[in-house]
């Protein structure tokens, strides 16, 4: 990973902040500071997410973090992830999709400037399937943060077309052409994963602590592949470890590549397809893995898409502005 997100937009006699720049979710907040020539130039992250903050608290809560940060005066603060929800600070409206990058920085939604600074949210994205596409037309899908990600890992792969997956408590599958988002779906895999992990009857003989085993996992992947319930596959990996044929530290990465594996199976990425995961390194090795079956490349991209992301959208600003 690299601290430098772009090249500079000003002269390099001018010290003050380019950007602030925040994400603030549901149990974290993390911010950094970048200086005129695109570089992090301070980070700072606290486990302080929304839901520790009162509905009126937020301007108070973003002073007491980052106050000393704003006094540098930075040019702009943008804000992304689910401060914008309805439980955030203030209500960012989805973009619907198919949406382009400049539809994005159109729908920000503007707070009142703190110590001088424009402060904006990023807003999130809906899409709603047309009939053909899913099996029940009409049922929206949404992501708020990812967009941030997504947009940002493009800039720094420097494309404007793909498939981008974001690992995770709910799964992003992101389609992208021509620079805009046309298509996402969104998998419950990391929450489903946790729920039978823990409250159903594969916990008692799942070992989740145990490290990755390539094996159980690939093995789980082609079993996920299959074109057959998700509720029957499921129960296999109860029956497996009845039979002795998977043992507790397996059975955890054997039911995890079939989750994925299921993704995969509704997904179908194309053979020879480069697929950039967004994620942290242990989520993206898993789906790497799981990847390579079906003869796709990857690519791995970290915090630097967030922060690429909302650079890049401080730069439009500017540009169009200009």
């Amino acid at each position: 990973m690299t601290d430098t997100l772009t090249p500079p937009s000003r002269g390099p006699q001018d010290a003050r902040p380019r950007l602030l720049a925040i994400d603030w979710g549901t149990t974290s907040l993390r911010g950094v500071l970048i200086d005129a020539q695109g570089r992090i130039a301070a980070r700072r992250a606290l486990p302080h997410g929304i839901l520790q903050v009162a509905p009126d608290g937020f301007a108070a809560a973003f002073e007491q973090h980052f106050g000393d940060w704003l006094e540098q005066a930075p040019t702009l603060c943008l804000l992304s992830g689910m401060v914008g929800s309805r439980q955030g600070w203030q209500e960012a409206p989805y973009c619907p999709c198919p949406a382009s990058f400049d539809a994005l920085c159109r729908s920000l939604a503007w707070l009142p400037a703190m110590n001088g600074v424009p402060m904006a949210i990023v807003p999130g994205m809906s899409v709603v399937p047309p009939d053909g596409v899913d099996a029940v037309a009409g049922v929206p899908d949404v992501m708020r943060g990812e967009e941030i990600q997504v947009f940002g890992t493009l800039r720094l792969m420097q494309r404007r077309d793909g498939l981008l997956v974001l690992p995770g408590t709910h799964s992003k599958w992101v389609q992208m052409q021509d620079g805009a988002v046309t298509r996402f779906r969104t998998f419950m895999t990391g929450e489903l994963f946790a729920l039978l992990t823990r409250h159903s009857i594969l916990g008692r003989t799942t070992d989740v602590q145990a490290p990755l085993d390539e094996t159980a996992f690939l093995q789980g992947v082609q079993r996920g592949l299959r074109d057959e319930a998700l509720g029957h596959l499921l129960f296999g990996v109860r029956t497996l470890s009845l039979f002795d044929t998977l043992h507790p530290a397996q059975s955890s990465s054997f039911l995890s590549g079939l989750l994925i594996g299921q993704e995969l199976r509704d997904m179908q990425p194309a053979a020879g397809d480069t697929v950039a995961l967004i994620g942290n390194d242990a989520l993206a090795l898993r789906y790497r893995l799981a990847l390579a079956q079906l003869s796709c490349d990857t690519v791995v991209f970290g915090d630097e898409a967030t922060w690429a992301g909302h650079l890049a959208i401080q730069t439009h600003l500017t540009e169009t502005a200009a």
